[in-house]
């Protein structure tokens, strides 16, 4: 038996019949580090509810995983959204770096302070096991009136309850006339089911 194999469930009868070198012993100091640090790294999964669905994701997971990430963002609400992201979720955004839910939650509260009348679609790409490709563009304008249209990729992963542990986004902003606008339904909620996604916008 190997460090490899232990794990935080791991029974003292287990524990005696470990081998180091051939020879039957049990270094006691590195043993119980290597078992505080397996888990430290699972009680913080073990503890968060399921947000289904769940890796591993199927196309139909994926396409719901995505339209749930774009109605949280459709309310603006930051403490609301980062809850759909692990404790220690990395991001990137943009160029800012940024880990765990309070940051995400500080971000967020920036961005929709600047960006106003916010509206977001999203799209699935393609997907993984655990990972979405997403393609998405939103429509705001800042506080001298002038609208724009951003255009954006993301790329996700997920642990195994469901929560995105990681999210990359890369964003380009356009400055557009408001008669440019193709995002038109109310401003303080989700989009409709009937309302086109982007390509059928042609975006």
């Amino acid at each position: 038996m190997s460090f490899a194999r232990l794990g935080p469930r791991t029974t003292s009868c287990q524990l005696s019949q470990l081998t180091l070198g051939g020879k039957a012993s049990i270094h006691k100091v590195s043993l119980n580090k290597y078992l505080r640090t397996m888990i430290t790294a699972t009680s913080t999964t073990a503890t968060e509810a399921p947000r289904p669905p769940v890796p591993p994701f199927t196309l139909d997971d994926a396409i719901r995983k995505v339209r749930m990430a774009e109605n949280a963002w459709n309310t603006r609400d930051p403490h609301k959204v980062k809850m759909a992201y692990t404790v220690d979720s990395q991001w990137r955004n943009r160029s800012t770096f940024v880990k765990g839910r309070d940051e995400i939650a500080n971000l967020l509260t920036d961005k929709w302070e600047r960006e106003q009348e916010y509206r977001l679609i999203k799209e699935i790409w393609s997907h993984s096991d655990n990972r979405i490709a997403v393609r998405f563009c939103y429509e705001y304008h800042d506080d001298e009136g002038q609208w724009y249209r951003a255009y954006g990729n993301e790329n996700w992963e997920f642990d195994a309850n469901g929560l995105m542990a990681k999210r990359h986004a890369s964003i380009n902003d356009v400055a557009i006339e408001e008669s440019e606008r193709k995002f038109h339904w109310p401003w303080d909620a989700p989009r409709p089911d009937d309302h086109p996604g982007l390509t059928e916008l042609g975006l």
